[in-house]
C-alpha cells in the first residue's frame, strides 16, 4: 500500500509523507514532551517498546485499538491525536506542493531558451 505513493508521485514533485509516518512523528513528539522513555509509554499502552518504536518511525501502521491505547497512555484523545497529525500532514503537503511549484517554475524554459524571471516566474509558482 505505501509503495503506491512511492511509485506514483505526482509528476516530479517530492513525495508526500505517509499517514503512518506523520502519526508516528506525532506520537514521538507527545512522548518526548512528557520526557518519557519508549518503555514507560509502551507499558501503559500495553505494547512492547520495540513495537512502539516501529510505530513512531512509521514502519508499522497501528490498528484503531492500538492508536486509542497509545492516545490514552499519552493522556490524549484519539480525536486530538488525529487532529494534530492531520495538521502536520497538511503542513507537509503544503511544503511538498510549494516546492514542486517552485521547481516547475524554475525549470520552465521559454522558446528562446531563457528561463522566465520576475513576475512571470512568480505567477508560474502561484
Amino acid at each position: 500500500m505505501s509503495e503506491i505513493s512511492r511509485i506514483f508521485p505526482l509528476g516530479s514533485q517530492a513525495l508526500e509523507p505517509l499517514w503512518r509516518e506523520v502519526l508516528g512523528s506525532r506520537l514521538r513528539a507527545l512522548r518526548t514532551e512528557r520526557d518519557e522513555t519508549l518503555a514507560q509509554t509502551a507499558e501503559r499502552a500495553g505494547i512492547s517498546p520495540q513495537y512502539l518504536s516501529e510505530v513512531e518511525r512509521g514502519r508499522k501502521e497501528p490498528s484503531s485499538e492500538m492508536i486509542a491505547a497509545l492516545a490514552g497512555a499519552l493522556d490524549s484523545t484519539v480525536a486530538d491525536l488525529m487532529a494534530g497529525a492531520a495538521q502536520d500532514l497538511r503542513r507537509a503537503a503544503t511544503v511538498v506542493i510549494s516546492s514542486a511549484m517552485v521547481s516547475n517554475a524554475t525549470t520552465a524554459i521559454r522558446p528562446s531558451g531563457q528561463r522566465p524571471s520576475g513576475p512571470v516566474a512568480l505567477a508560474m509558482a502561484a
